[in-house]
């Protein structure tokens, strides 16, 4: 059974979200890309997400936000279940959409963290050996130029949204600094400063290797059916926090077995029948489906 998260609010992380067996169902397309940005703007409004960056690769997905009122996996299920539907419509298939796990979601410590894994996101598609720059991808993908640059309108895509249903005919979405920055110039300028350095060294790694990029028409020639050639890593580790600093990481972690260990016994207490138990600050799923006591948040 999978750990219970500790969901604090006012938490940043790195969000990702894999497709099933691997395959290209999230393939750079008219489609797809407005339906992945509209539900992403929908979902930011309904649960308070605060977004910085994102990158919609063709098998999988990151997000880089901050959750001021702990919703996250409110926020997560939401946009699962509706780019599954939406997409699946799109491409007329009904078979899983997502791997079977859950999705990932790595706490990001400091505000150096922040941006080490924002960068990290953007220059995947260049890590990936599919473009030269993350400008040239496709699919969707924050440019860092729009962090602070004010709302974007989005618009209802035409296919699977009912035109008289519920969902807004427009809804707007904003890229905004993270906490720990003083003004959106100051992470926007470290932000290409660190996205520059990767995509320079993504670009050595490929020509060391005696590779090509393979670039954006082949990308949107591919099958949402296909998968990646084999040798592709396929698991890891599935950290909860992250962090380059080695003593703010075994800080974080160490906060993380005490929520783990409060979690275990205040669960145990309540299945023997004691409804007064206090759960730890940063419980989730028993406090909106039981109503259990929580401690404050720190």
């Amino acid at each position: 059974m999978t750990s219970p998260r500790q969901i604090l609010p006012h938490a940043t992380y790195l969000v990702t979200r894999r497709c099933a067996q691997r395959q290209f169902l999230l393939r750079p397309s008219e489609s797809t890309n407005s339906i992945v940005l509209y539900v992403l703007a929908v979902a930011a409004r309904r649960y308070g997400i605060l977004v910085h960056a994102f990158c919609v690769l063709s098998n999988h997905l990151h997000l880089v936000v901050t959750d001021p009122a702990a919703r996250l996996p409110a926020f997560q299920q939401y946009v699962d279940a509706l780019v599954a539907r939406a997409v699946n419509a799109s491409l007329g298939r009904w078979e899983a959409f997502w791997a079977p796990s859950t999705y990932s979601a790595v706490r990001l410590v400091s505000p150096t963290d922040v941006l080490d894994k924002a960068a990290y996101v953007l220059v995947n598609p260049v890590a990936a050996g599919l473009v030269r720059t993350g400008s040239e991808w496709p699919g969707l993908w924050s440019a860092p130029a729009r962090i602070g640059a004010g709302k974007i309108a989005v618009r209802r895509p035409k296919h699977f949204f009912a035109e008289n249903g519920s969902m807004p005919e427009s809804v707007e979405l904003e890229l905004v600094p993270p906490p720990g920055f003083t003004a959106a110039e100051e992470f926007r300028e470290q932000l290409v400063e660190a996205l520059e350095a990767r995509e320079r060294e993504a670009g050595r790694a490929q020509s060391e290797k005696g590779l090509g990029f393979m670039g954006a028409r082949k990308v949107l020639a591919q099958k949402p059916t296909a998968r990646p050639s084999p040798g592709e890593p396929r698991r890891g580790l599935s950290p909860r926090v992250a962090s380059k600093d080695k003593w703010k990481r075994i800080e974080a972690l160490g906060r993380l077995l005490g929520f783990l260990n409060e979690y275990r016994t205040a669960l145990r207490a309540w299945k023997a029948g004691m409804r007064d138990a206090v759960f730890p600050a940063g419980t989730y799923w028993m406090r909106v489906g039981h109503d259990v006591a929580c401690a404050a948040a720190p």
